[in-house]
C-alpha cells in the first residue's frame, strides 16, 4: 500500500501530512532562530515584516487615505506567512527564543552578563549564536508553538492563539527546566512591587532582588496608565486612516529595537496599540461615528496595558524565567472580546474571524 502523504489530512490542523512536516522543518528552524538571534530581537523581525506587510496592505486597499496600488494579496502573504508565520511568528521564534534562555539560565547559569540585574533566565535581549543544545531547545519550542496555534485555530477558538502559545510555552518551560511555575510573592502579595523599589535581595546569596518587575521603567499603574492612553490613541488613528489592525502593532513590535539597543526608559507598547486598533474595529461595527471609535480605542489601550501590568505582577515578578506579559494581555481581552461576540453581545470580533 503506497501513503500519499499529500493527500492525507492531519487532524484538526487541517492540512495534507506533506505540508504539515514542511511546516515542522520550518517552525523548529524559526524557533532556533528566535534562540541564535535572542528572543526581543527575533521580535524586533516580526515587527519590520509586519510593517512591510501591512504597508503593502494598506496601499492595495479601498476606503483609506491611500491610493489604490494593489499588492493585498502580496501584502497578506507577508504578514500572515512571514510575520506571523515560522520565520518570526512570536509563538515560534520568539516562544524559542524564551524557552531556550529558560534552559540557559538553569544550564549555563554563568553566562548571565554584569549589566544584567534579573536572572539570567529573563535575558530575552540575549543572542545565543550557534550553541547547538539551546538552538535544539529553540527549535522544539518553535515546533510546540506552532501546534497549539494549528489546533486552536483548527477548533476555532475565541481568542488570539499566537499569543496564547507565545505565554503557553513560556509557562510549560519553567518546570520542564526546573522553574516555580509562578514563584512565591515577597513582601505583601503578588501585586507588591515595593520590595523592587527597596532594592531588597532574596536573602539566598544569589544577589538577585527579591521582586523582580517585567519592565522597572514601566511598572507604576500611573504611567501604565498614562502609556496606555497614547498608545491606545495610536493605534485607533493608525486603523482608521489605513484600516489596517495590525500596522500599529508592528511600529510598536519594531520600535522594540531601541530597547534592545539599551535605550534608556524605553517603553513596550504592541499590546497597547493592539488593543487600541482591536477595540476601535469592535466600536465600528456599532457606530458611525469616527470620535466613539477613537475613544474605544484610547479605552483598548488602557485596557491592554493595565492587564500586562497585572499579569506581570502574577506571573513574571515572582519566578527566574520570562512569560511575556503582552501576550498574556492580547489572550485576556481578545477572549472577552471572542466570548461577548459568541454571546451576540458585540458586533464583530475584531480580527478573530469568528
Amino acid at each position: 500500500m503506497v501513503v500519499d502523504l499529500a493527500v492525507m489530512q492531519v487532524p484538526v490542523i487541517g492540512l495534507e501530512w506533506e505540508h504539515f512536516l514542511v511546516l515542522v522543518l520550518a517552525a523548529a528552524a524559526g524557533g532556533a532562530f528566535g534562540a541564535a538571534v535572542g528572543a526581543l530581537p527575533s521580535f524586533v523581525f516580526t515587527g519590520f515584516v509586519v510593517l512591510l506587510g501591512e504597508g503593502l496592505a494598506a496601499l492595495g486597499g479601498t476606503g483609506t487615505e491611500f491610493t489604490e496600488l494593489a499588492g493585498a494579496n502580496l501584502a497578506s502573504g507577508v504578514t500572515g506567512t512571514i510575520g506571523f508565520g515560522p520565520v518570526t511568528g512570536p509563538h515560534v521564534a520568539f516562544a524559542g527564543g524564551v524557552a531556550a534562555t529558560s534552559y540557559a539560565g538553569m544550564r549555563y547559569g554563568e553566562m548571565e552578563p554584569p549589566d544584567w540585574d534579573y536572572h539570567f533566565g529573563k535575558n530575552i535581549l540575549y543572542a545565543f549564536g550557534t550553541k547547538p543544545d539551546i538552538l535544539a531547545v529553540g527549535a522544539i519550542f518553535g515546533v510546540l508553538g506552532m501546534l497549539i496555534v494549528r489546533i486552536g485555530n483548527g477548533l476555532a477558538l475565541p481568542f488570539d492563539t499566537i499569543a496564547f502559545a507565545v505565554f503557553a510555552t513560556a509557562l510549560i518551560a519553567r518546570p520542564v527546566f526546573g522553574y516555580p511555575v509562578i514563584g512565591s510573592p515577597r513582601g505583601d502579595g503578588y501585586f507588591d512591587m515595593s520590595p523592587f523599589a527597596r532594592e531588597e535581595e532574596r536573602g539566598d546569596g544569589s544577589g538577585r532582588l527579591s521582586v523582580e518587575p517585567w519592565l522597572p521603567q514601566q511598572y507604576k499603574w500611573s504611567g501604565v496608565t498614562a502609556i496606555g492612553l497614547v498608545g491606545g490613541a495610536l493605534g485607533g488613528w493608525t486603523w482608521i486612516m489605513t484600516g489596517s489592525i495590525f500596522m500599529a502593532y508592528g511600529i510598536s513590535a519594531a520600535s522594540l529595537l531601541f530597547l534592545n539597543l539599551g535605550v534608556e526608559k524605553f517603553p513596550v507598547t504592541h499590546h497597547i496599540t493592539l488593543g487600541g486598533s482591536t477595540f476601535a474595529v469592535v466600536a465600528a461595527g456599532a457606530t458611525g461615528s469616527e470620535l466613539v471609535v477613537m475613544l474605544a480605542a484610547i479605552f483598548g489601550g488602557v485596557v491592554g496595558s493595565l492587564l500586562a501590568e497585572a499579569t506581570q505582577r502574577i506571573a513574571y515578578a515572582h519566578s527566574g524565567t520570562h512569560v511575556d506579559p503582552p501576550a498574556m494581555s492580547i489572550f485576556i481581552y481578545t477572549l472577552a472580546i471572542g466570548v461577548l461576540y459568541l454571546l451576540d453581545l458585540l458586533p464583530n470580533s475584531g480580527y478573530l474571524g469568528l
